[in-house]
C-alpha cells in the first residue's frame, strides 16, 4: 500500500479503534494526525508525495507516526526520543544528510 492511499479504515485498524464508533471530531483529528504524519516523513526524508509512494514500507512509519500521535497527544516532540521503527525505515531513505 502507498502514503496516499492510506483510509480512515487503515488509521482506525493502526490504533485499534472501531471505525463505526468514530466521532466527526474524531475523524477530523485523524485527518490532522495524518497530514502532520505524512509532513514529518517528507521533511524528514527529504522526499516528496510522488517519491515516498514509491517506498511502501515508508506507510508502515507514516501508521506509527498516527498512532504514536494519536497515544500520546500530550507528549512534546523531542528529537532524541524518535520511534524507533520510524527512524530506522525513514533513515533508509532520508537524503536530507544535514
Amino acid at each position: 500500500m502507498k502514503v496516499s492511499e492510506i483510509t480512515l479504515s487503515d488509521i482506525c485498524r493502526q490504533i485499534r479503534a472501531d471505525e463505526d464508533y468514530i466521532t466527526e471530531d474524531d475523524r477530523q483529528h485523524l485527518a490532522v494526525l495524518q497530514k502532520a504524519a505524512v509532513e514529518y516523513v517528507k521533511g524528514y526524508t527529504g522526499l516528496d508525495d510522488v517519491e515516498i509512494d514509491t517506498h511502501e514500507d515508508i506507510t508502515i512509519a507514516v501508521l506509527v507516526l498516527i498512532s504514536d500521535m494519536y497515544d500520546n497527544r500530550q507528549m512534546t516532540v523531542d528529537k532524541g526520543n524518535v520511534n524507533r521503527v520510524v527512524d530506522t525505515i525513514l533513515g533508509m531513505y532520508c537524503i536530507n544528510l544535514l
